[in-house]
């Protein structure tokens, strides 16, 4: 799924390689004062946290079935630290009940990073559909050979619409295209719906290239051994799909001879990938190596029959031959983006749909572009085109473009609330725009002989602060301010607290990727660059039941009504969206402040739908609710129940200390009405 930047194999290349680690470029060490790296994650003090776990869970304030694992333990070089958890609750696991605490030197917690809410208790946790159902579900969005399901765990999923008993269903198998598929679908266990799904198996399509001449970390033995010293090996798989493969050997330590022919050829390419990474994440963010412990991965190399992807799968990253077994895909990009997979697995771990597959796919693009800069290597110029060498377009064209990625025909350049519909790669546009914008600014320009001219999506002019403080502040914020279901609006307030940490309040470099993220169109932050945030100046929800008719909202005239062809919940008014059956678009709106004292702050809201639509599986008129643009609950004529009123509640804690603007929205199309009735809204704080 990950299409990556891979190259035009040449012929005539001679890879020698000594055993000694690759050399580190000039002005590879890390930054002093601010910009200094965290180090190397600990596990005596993760140890610690977790001994410590279910009192913080108390300190909290989290359910009494509640119980916290201890994932990941950022220190910083002031003391202060980041515990990424993970928990259970009855015996449970939380799917997406990931969150962060901050703490200070002391130990003492000054904020906390949720995943979407604190809440994670969902409304009922009897299920009402067997494991089998579920099963069969999972084998059904798989679509696989040679597949094989798990039975099915029940689980708890934390969603954007909350918390829901459901069955996690694992199955494996074989595409059809040769790529291994390791699927997870969540089913509801109440209903049988399945809610979402995604697959383990992160690839990329392209073709191969060679690096020229390089030197390779190796290890002399009776023979010598293609593995360097931080654990990274290649193995030759012999066009297998499955097993680890045999680790490359050699007698001389001159390893291939630049043409295919040479099965160790495209091993070097790799190998070498596979250093360049480690001590890319090692010497410029602090990172020692994908899981922060200081061991390597292993690269296989020769995967399948004509095989043109390659894929990380959660232990390895994997190559094909290509077509004919002839263009092996083992650009220095593909080894950059597919273990930056890694990196964000073991972090953030962004789920891969949504916003967050977008900022997933688009991290792996730009830490590969990041190791593309740091390895500075002659035979791939360091630029911001994706797949520029692979001609995968037959007109010479890269697969994507990071100054303007609308230019490949699919990709986004400016973030809007639909941008989560689209497929991972495209999403990934905005982000990708933000890391091209924060480092080399807005307009034309030339760099190493490239030519780039980047928009911005208001208009703005941005001014780069460079690259590389770039990649560290989006590192920081995928390693400390990002949990699994983050959008684009917690993107943007992760950078602006990441660069305050690395570079101070008021800074520079602060100013620059938050007014990057403006010329992306990214929500607005309740988080400034000055280190402090306005208190709010609204007042209250007014007129939640729409008695006084349009007092305290704003939007399309109409809607707001006592005519009794619908009921409302209580009083004669209520909010009547839809049921013209004609093209038409409503809305309502308000702006209300959330005191930043609130204990357990929620809007509440009853909803009655019915619709003269026939059909039970396609939307044709849809409702949403939404805060500051984002879409928190969503609504369509095959929604249920019908024709009777139900109460929906959205958490407000993530805003607390601010104002926020509530919009219900709604459009049909141009016939047979489906009418949206709300009433009694109210906020609880």
């Amino acid at each position: 799924m990950n299409r990556l930047k891979s190259g035009l194999a040449t012929g005539g290349l001679l890879a020698l390689a000594l055993a000694i680690s690759p050399a580190i470029p000039a002005g590879a060490a890390a930054g002093a004062g601010r910009d200094k790296a965290p180090a190397p994650e600990s596990q005596s003090l993760k140890a610690t946290e977790q001994s410590r776990a279910a009192s913080s869970a108390s300190a909290l304030g989290l359910a009494s079935g509640e119980k916290l694992t201890v994932r990941s333990v950022i220190s910083d070089p002031d003391g202060a630290t980041h515990v990424r958890y993970e928990r259970t609750l009855d015996g449970l696991r939380v799917v997406g009940g990931d969150f962060v605490t901050h703490k200070d030197s002391s130990g003492a917690v000054k904020s906390v990073t949720w995943n979407g809410r604190k809440n994670v208790t969902p409304s009922t946790m009897s299920p009402t559909i067997a494991r089998s159902q579920a099963q069969q579900a999972g084998l059904a969005a798989s679509k696989a050979n040679q597949e094989k399901a798990s039975p099915g765990e029940l689980v708890v999923f934390q969603s954007a619409n909350g918390p829901t008993l459901a069955y996690e269903v694992v199955t494996e198998g074989i595409k059809a295209d040769q790529t291994p598929t390791r699927l997870h679908t969540i089913v509801d266990a109440t209903t049988g719906k399945t809610l979402t799904s995604w697959d383990d198996i992160k690839h990329g399509t392209g073709n191969g290239i060679f690096v020229g001449s390089v030197t390779l970390g190796t290890t002399a033995g009776t023979t010598y051994t293609m593995k360097d010293s931080h654990g990274n090996y290649a193995t030759d798989l012999n066009q297998a799909t499955s097993g680890t493969g045999t680790t490359f050997t050699d007698a001389d330590d001159v390893w291939g001879n630049g043409s295919q022919s040479n099965r160790q050829s495209a091993a070097v390419d790799a190998h070498y990938g596979a250093g360049k990474t480690y001590d890319y994440y090692n010497t410029q963010l602090g990172r020692a190596g994908i899981w922060n412990n200081g061991t390597g991965a292993r690269s296989r190399v020769h995967y399948g029959q004509s095989y043109g992807n390659a894929f990380w799968d959660g232990t390895q990253m994997t190559y094909g031959d290509g077509s004919g077994n002839a263009a092996p895909l083992v650009e220095l990009d593909v080894a950059g983006h597919e273990m930056s997979h890694g990196v964000t697995e073991n972090t953030a771990n962004l789920n891969y749909s949504g916003d967050a597959g977008g900022l997933n796919e688009s991290t792996s693009d730009i830490f590969g572009t990041a190791v593309e800069w740091y390895a500075n290597n002659a035979s791939d110029s360091p630029d911001y085109l994706i797949g520029e060498e692979i001609n995968i377009n037959g007109n010479g064209t890269p697969l994507r473009y990071m100054d303007k990625p609308s230019k490949d025909g699919g990709s986004k350049d400016c973030w809007s609330s639909s941008l989560g519909s689209l497929d991972p790669h495209y999403s990934s546009g905005p982000l990708n725009h933000w890391y091209y914008l924060a480092s080399e600014g807005s307009g034309a320009k030339t760099i190493n002989g490239v030519s780039y001219n980047s928009p911005t999506c208001n208009a703005s002019t941005v001014t780069g602060i460079g690259h590389l403080k770039v990649e560290k502040i989006w590192y920081r914020t995928l390693s400390t301010y990002l949990t699994s279901g983050s959008n684009y609006a917690a993107a943007r307030t992760g950078v602006i607290k990441a660069a305050k940490d690395l570079y101070g309040a008021g800074s520079a470099e602060c100013t620059a990727v938050d007014k990057a993220m403006a010329a992306i169109s990214a929500p607005a932050s309740t988080e400034t660059c000055g280190g402090t945030t306005p208190p709010p100046t609204g007042g209250s929800l007014t007129n939640g039941g729409f008695e006084s008719g349009q007092t305290g909202w704003t939007g399309t005239a109409g809607p707001i009504t006592n005519n009794t062809g619908r009921p409302a919940h209580s009083g004669s008014y209520k909010l009547w969206l839809g049921g013209n059956g004609s093209t038409a678009s409503e809305s309502e709106s308000q702006t209300f402040a959330v005191p930043s004292t609130a204990t357990a702050p929620t809007l509440t809201y009853w909803i009655r739908i019915d619709t003269a639509e026939t059909t039970t599986t396609t939307a044709y008129d849809t409702a949403t609710v939404q805060i500051n643009g984002v879409t928190k609950q969503s609504y369509s004529n095959v929604s249920t129940p019908k024709a009777s009123y139900v109460q929906k509640t959205i958490d407000l804690t993530s805003y607390k200390g601010t104002n926020v603007t509530l919009k219900f929205a709604a459009t049909e199309d141009s016939s047979l009405q489906t009418s949206f009735v709300i009433d009694d809204v109210a906020t609880n704080f």
